[in-house]
């Protein structure tokens, strides 16, 4: 899979963009605030429907614009599509494929695949849980487009499940049987499309797993070893073999019930507090370092190792599955890596069918990445 053009219109600092590529290593040389992220981060959004940067769609559109595009052409096993998006902040986005209209921006996920590792990747160690769960999220739609409906419903049931807590809570201390049995249907609801969700996620960290030890291993040999698991708000509750890199594939429906019973176990603190207390959205991404946690004794060195490894280990289980290898999408982070690192991300990337790499200076970028350049300066992009 590669991408042959990308085009942008008002997008971040972009009047207009017009950038043609190929397969093989691009590199956008330019000092920095030039907007060499930006054109990456407009290639990830076609991917995730999402900025690595910012939560919301809002600054993705050019000061005093009312909308922004974004237009890729992807190849992938010779066959080519165009993707276009319109991201109108405060209006519903719109997307099509070749030309064509589709029903929903979602329905373009899948078409391109790629892993983009950048400077705020150190949030994935050093950050808050959500920070890894979005980023378990994120891959999990990529390998399977149809999570992000899942994704989608889940945060949904959630959002009316939370507010019917907070108005239970309020009346009669909680014994409202009109509100109470309301509680009980979303209870239905959130159990099925939160067992969705953490089967599939379940299954992700098993695969996942090796491919970020190994990739661990391969830029910090001399650390201690890596390795990632799943901690869930269901506790004891959850079957022991569930997440198991050795066991059977997790089933969404055992685990319909199990969230239901423990949902019916917490309903008084619950109604308490005002707050769904069970659920995916409570869960962990354990990061351990020997018999550590990563978040808060990892050093610098071993914090950026493993947020690589985690991008290494992501792109490795993407490109060994069906749907197309992912472009790779490395924005200002060889700067960042001292020569160990800096050279096996170079060794990878060397390898991928495409990858794209911005850099301040072109002393920056490895010797194995020499392929095509653009210089990028205000407002304009020129291939050197």
């Amino acid at each position: 899979m590669y991408l042959r053009h990308l085009q942008v219109t008002d997008f971040r600092s972009w009047e207009q963009v017009d950038l043609p590529l190929e397969p093989g290593a691009t590199v956008l040389v330019g000092p920095n605030g030039r907007g060499k992220t930006n054109l990456l981060e407009a290639i990830g959004y076609v991917a995730t429907l999402g900025s690595h940067r910012v939560a919301t769609d809002a600054p993705l559109v050019r000061h005093g614009c009312e909308r922004a595009l974004v237009r890729v052409a992807v190849v992938n096993e010779g066959r080519e599509l165009t993707v276009e998006l319109e991201i109108a902040p405060g209006r519903a986005n719109r997307a099509r494929v070749n030309r064509g209209a589709v029903g929903r921006p979602r329905d373009v996920l899948g078409i391109l695949r790629t892993v983009l590792f950048s400077p705020e990747d150190l949030a994935l160690v050093r950050g808050d849980p959500g920070e890894r769960r979005r980023f378990l999220d994120e891959l999990l739609v990529q390998r399977a487009p149809r999570y992000a409906g899942v994704r989608a419903e889940y945060d949904k049931v959630l959002r009316q499940r939370n507010a019917l807590l907070k108005t239970a809570g309020r009346r009669k201390g909680g014994d409202d049987p009109y509100a109470l049995s309301t509680l009980d249907a979303w209870d239905k609801h959130l159990a099925t499309a939160g067992a969705q969700l953490l089967a599939a996620r379940l299954n992700l960290v098993a695969d996942l797993a090796p491919h970020t030890a190994a990739a661990y291993a391969g830029v910090a040999p001399d650390s201690r070893p890596a390795h990632i698991g799943y901690r869930c708000s269901l506790g004891p509750a959850l079957p022991a073999e569930y997440g198991d890199p050795e066991g059977p594939r997790v089933q969404p429906e055992p685990l319909t019930q199990i969230l239901l019973d423990a949902l019916g176990e917490s309903r008084s603190a619950e109604l308490e507090r005002g707050v769904s207390l069970v659920g995916p959205h409570r869960d962990e991404l354990e990061l351990v370092l020997g018999d550590a946690p990563a978040k808060g004794y990892a050093s610098q060195g071993e914090s950026w190792s493993f947020a690589l490894a985690l991008r290494l280990g992501s792109y490795e289980l993407l490109r060994a599955e069906s749907g197309g290898e992912p472009v790779l999408l490395l924005d200002d982070v060889f700067a960042e890596l001292d020569r160990r690192r800096r050279a096996r991300l170079a060794e990878v990337a060397a390898g991928a069918e495409q990858v794209i790499v911005t850099a301040a200076v072109e002393e920056d970028v490895p010797s194995e990445l020499a392929g095509v350049r653009f210089a990028v300066s205000e407002g304009e992009v020129k291939r050197a």
